[in-house]
């Protein structure tokens, strides 16, 4: 049994952080006596001049409901290179962390983030230190579990503004783009789009063309509606290009709203207007589920540890949490499948996903039958 661990955050904030420290130090110290330290700043914290704090079950009261990490994180580490506007880590120095460590009596670690940092977290297990791993990103895009916290206060908030931008499109006969986070997943596009009513949902996963678009949009019209709804994942790309930068030179995404935005003004005349998200989507206090996931997750990482696992991620699959070798969780990424449940539905119900040819591709691909059966 470990006397003592440590825990830390890393990648960009996520609602639901410190449900996870809260649940881990309750019960490492709670279930099995264990101490806790709080590594400050993400893996900065355990080099060069280490930034701990003690964790204590006072230290945690009362963190629940707040957005962000008590911890405080990084989602760009002086170790890190920049390849294709995502972070790599080829250069984390293990052996000075390792040394950091066991200079402050930490024995194992319980890692919180998404692909890039529980990609460090998988260098520490194989340099032999014991490890694990807790999946973090509103993104849902991590492979080997079903959902990741932060996730679903995410879609919340996607919703939310949906439903806001509903009214004054139909108060104002406009085009409104409502711009989400999605590099290369559209799992916040979709759902959101879904239960917010959108008419075209853009994602990363199906190319779109204006052609489709605007054919939507004059549908819409056609049919005595005179106002079109849209979201768009800020990785989404158009047929035969590539993604929309803030900055080439950093490779940071975004503008893919506006970009629609002014192509659907100057081609249709119609009043557009394109509303980012941004950050909002992180920040703020988590919900019901992601509370209980981040809560689930916490103390499932504290018992696999002291049940003597490492190299392992926790995981949601069918509803029980389970533990996942970290290689599976950080060697690819979960992307929408473009014959997925929710897409199938989403059209269905005559939303677009701006396809070329989207007739064809929304039409009767699969029988009624295999439909049905896999429903």
């Amino acid at each position: 049994m470990y006397k003592q661990i440590g825990i830390l955050t890393g990648g960009g904030d996520a609602p639901g952080l410190n449900a996870v420290i809260r649940a881990v130090v309750r019960t490492a110290i709670g279930e099995y006596g264990m101490s806790c330290v709080g590594i400050e700043d993400s893996f900065e914290g355990v080099l060069s001049e280490t930034h701990t704090v003690k964790l204590t079950t006072k230290s945690v009261s009362g963190i629940l409901p707040r957005g962000g990490t008590i911890l405080g994180t990084r989602n760009r580490n002086s170790f890190a290179k920049i390849v294709n506007g995502r972070a790599c880590f080829p250069e984390m120095p293990i052996s000075e962390a390792l040394a950091n460590l066991d200079i402050l009596g930490i024995e194992a670690l319980i890692v919180l983030g998404g692909e890039g940092t529980l990609g460090i977290a998988e260098q520490f297990h194989k340099a032999g230190f014991p490890v694990i791993g807790v999946p973090k990103t509103i993104d849902n895009d991590l492979a080997a579990t079903e959902l990741t916290f932060g996730f679903m206060t995410a879609i919340d908030i996607a919703t939310e503004a949906l439903d806001r931008l509903h009214t004054t499109a139909a108060s104002h006969d406009r085009v409104m783009i409502l711009e989400v986070m999605g590099r290369n997943t559209g799992w916040i596009a979709l759902h959101s789009g879904l239960a917010g009513s959108a008419d075209l949902i853009l994602i990363p996963e199906i190319p779109f063309s204006f052609e489709s678009i605007l054919r939507k949009v004059q549908e819409r019209e056609d049919s005595g509606s005179r106002f079109t709804n849209i979201v768009v994942a800020e990785g989404a790309v158009e047929v035969g290009k590539s993604e929309v930068y803030q900055d080439l030179g950093t490779r940071r995404l975004g503008g893919v709203g506006e970009y629609l935005r002014r192509e659907i003004e100057t081609r249709t005349g119609k009043e557009s207007r394109c509303v980012v998200l941004g950050h909002l989507q992180r920040g703020g206090s988590p919900n019901a589920f992601d509370r209980m996931l981040g809560t689930n997750f916490g103390a499932c990482a504290v018992r696999a540890l002291a049940s003597g696992e490492t190299g392992k991620m926790v995981a949601l699959q069918a509803g029980t949490i389970v533990t996942v070798p970290l290689s599976e969780a950080c060697t690819n990424i979960k992307t929408v499948p473009i014959d997925a449940q929710l897409v199938r539905t989403a059209r269905d119900i005559g939303i677009s996903f701006a396809a070329p040819n989207e007739s064809a591709v929304s039409g009767p691909d699969i029988s009624r039958r295999q439909t049905m059966a896999s429903v």
